[in-house]
């Protein structure tokens, strides 16, 4: 959520940044619908990363440049404390980087 609120503030348009419904995802591109249908619609993710966002996540649409990319979905309260970072599956899978140094997987500390 803090991307969007940032992203909204620091734009100089007023639609600059919006959020849509993911309709589908396919090969690095997704379909949205928010104010239009975006389709085909490039995700911008850090170097890598790379995720297929499933149908009926929120994305945040942003223009740039003159075209329009994702750049992610809203992110789940997974209970993290500042500074830790999950990668999970829809299907469930996590890997979690605690704060006291531990990884985790599937809840498991290795």
């Amino acid at each position: 959520m803090w991307i969007m609120d940032y992203i909204t503030r620091n734009s100089i348009t007023e639609n600059a940044a919006e959020q849509g419904d993911v309709l589908g995802s396919d090969r690095g591109k997704m379909e949205v619908s928010a104010s239009s249908e975006f389709n085909k619609l490039p995700l911008a993710a850090p170097y890598g990363i790379a995720s297929v966002s499933p149908e009926g996540e929120r994305s945040v649409v942003l223009n740039a440049s003159g075209e329009s990319v994702s750049v992610g979905v809203i992110a789940a309260d997974m209970n993290l404390k500042p500074g830790e970072i999950m990668l999970f599956s829809k299907g469930g899978a996590t890997i979690k980087l605690s704060n006291d140094g531990n990884v985790y997987v599937n809840g498991t500390a290795i």
